[in-house]
């Protein structure tokens, strides 16, 4: 138990850095004189050093043990974040998190490896739920550091709170993982990258993982400045409150965990497709209760696909644990910077019913992963 708290707070921590200016984009556009696309890219920035430290981490996973790992993430976060308090420019600010994100996949998805490798299988699909769970707590928590915890206009210090709490998280890992942990020192499996991607079992997780982090992300990013606008024209704080909603995906995490253990994954996978889509047509409404109610729904569908996918795709493996999570966050975060960006340059050009209709056609892709797992093909 005190192993799975100090891999909840680290897991959490990794994830507050993730969404920390998400809440402040149109300060951040204000402070240097900038559009809603270019300073979208400090969160995209981070999604995309992500996706392409995947897979190096992965191997890393599969070969070493956690601790050294754990070690050199927490503290690059760390300064990172330091660095993004300091920055006087915006493409310093920009840099500073892709560099970050080249080190959330040691607090990540090694993380879910060593998990992986050291958990009963009945008990995996659960646990992974809470994985889910910590992530979840900490966008939200991001969030709310950098939109209301902290003043708006000292929006730095909550980069700074963010280094503090990443520090704290990561020693008290280091002083409660175990010195070894189980296959660290195996000799390095034969489940290659090729062959995990050539799997359509896989490859289908992979891609409803993109799917719904695409549509959950777009929708998120560009969230304050749809609310800051007519006709809702809601303060910074106000906005950042109505992140709250994220503590849905807290509770449903591991009920979807419980769902596909008892139901199977294509059930949750579908079950949640069917939310999201739906809490979609919500956010269009023009009152703040339909919105509220919208993001709900949308962080009910979009956790429940997520964890579903999550516990189907370690439940099918038996080794190349590191490698297999890598790819699925590789697919996930590579997901979620083409739907910024795409979406982004949706709002730009055609307004918030654009991101709402490509929404809706990203939601394909777990549509199409829920069908096929059901027909057990």
């Amino acid at each position: 138990m005190r192993i799975q708290s100090a891999v909840f707070a680290l897991v959490t921590t990794a994830f507050v850095h993730i969404y920390l200016p998400q809440p402040v984009l149109p300060l951040l556009a204000q402070t240097f004189d900038s559009d809603m696309v270019m300073v979208s890219f400090t969160v995209s920035a981070v999604i995309l050093g992500m996706a392409l430290s995947n897979l190096p981490f992965g191997l890393l996973a599969d070969r070493r043990s956690i601790r050294p790992i754990i070690t050199v993430g927490g503290v690059a976060l760390a300064l990172g974040a330091l660095v993004c308090a300091a920055a006087q420019h915006l493409w310093l600010l920009i840099a500073a998190r892709f560099l970050q994100g080249l080190f959330i996949p040691a607090a990540t998805t090694c993380v879910v490896a060593y998990l992986a490798k050291n958990l009963p299988l009945e008990r995996l699909n659960v646990v992974m739920g809470t994985y889910v769970s910590a992530t979840v707590l900490g966008g939200m928590g991001g969030r709310l550091l950098g939109g209301w915890i902290h003043p708006p206009l000292h929006w730095r210090y909550a980069f700074v709170s963010a280094a503090v709490l990443t520090l704290l998280a990561t020693a008290w890992a280091l002083c409660t993982l175990p010195r070894s942990d189980i296959g660290a020192n195996k000799a390095p499996d034969a489940a290659r990258f090729r062959v995990l991607l050539t799997q359509r079992s896989l490859l289908r997780i992979y891609l409803c993982g993109a799917g719904a982090f695409a549509v959950f992300s777009s929708t998120f990013n560009y969230l304050p400045f749809r609310l800051a606008g007519a006709p809702f024209h809601l303060t910074t704080e106000q906005i950042t409150l109505l992140y709250l909603v994220y503590v849905v995906g807290i509770f449903i995490a591991p009920l979807a965990g419980r769902i596909a253990n008892r139901f199977g994954a294509a059930p949750a996978m579908l079950g949640g497709v069917t939310v999201l889509a739906a809490s979609l047509a919500l956010v269009l409404a023009p009152t703040l209760a339909c919105v509220v109610l919208g993001l709900t729904g949308i962080c009910t569908g979009f956790f429940t696909i997520h964890a579903a996918a999550v516990g189907a795709l370690n439940r099918r493996l038996s080794s190349g644990q590191g490698r297999a999570n890598a790819l699925y966050v590789l697919f996930y975060y590579i997901g979620g910077w083409s739907g910024i960006t795409l979406t982004g340059l949706a709002y730009k050009f055609s307004g918030w019913a654009a991101v709402v209709g490509l929404c809706w056609l990203l939601l394909l892709i777990p549509l199409r992963t829920g069908i096929i797992e059901k027909g057990g093909r």
